[in-house]
């Protein structure tokens, strides 16, 4: 699997969803979740991950970490759903199982939000103009 289709490239995209969409946090990371369904079926994840997590080798370590546990996630995740996960300091101590776990309880918990404020949105009556 080819990993390129399925970043976040630029700044604004990263912006657009980290004000747009839900938010979920855990003990040593962030998922901002939102969709686009506009932009086509392909969901898209990003990764912020700080100078305060630690030097490059370890920045890059936690990125590593944090794309292979999203991999067996893609196809889980909602047509057009566009996903930044930014990492809190101390993340490169944590076991993978146990990172493994925190970015699941998050992503989960960040679709189910995304849900309920959909179903709201289909629920409230259109306005009408005055």
């Amino acid at each position: 699997m080819t990993w390129a289709r399925h970043r976040l490239r630029t700044g604004d995209d990263f912006r657009r969803v980290t004000r747009t969409g839900t938010r979920s946090a855990r003990s040593h990371v962030v998922v901002h979740l939102a969709l686009s369904p506009e932009r086509g079926p392909e969901p898209r994840v990003g990764f912020v991950v700080s100078k305060k997590t630690g030097n490059a080798v370890v920045r890059n370590r936690v990125a590593r970490r944090l794309r292979e546990i999203f991999r067996a996630r893609l196809a889980r995740l909602p047509d057009g759903a566009d996903v930044v996960m930014r990492a809190l300091p101390g993340i490169d101590q944590v076991p993978f199982a146990q990172l493994e776990g925190e970015v699941g309880s998050a992503l989960d918990s960040a679709a189910a939000k995304l849900a309920r404020r959909r179903e709201a949105r289909r629920e409230r009556p259109e306005r009408e103009d005055r």
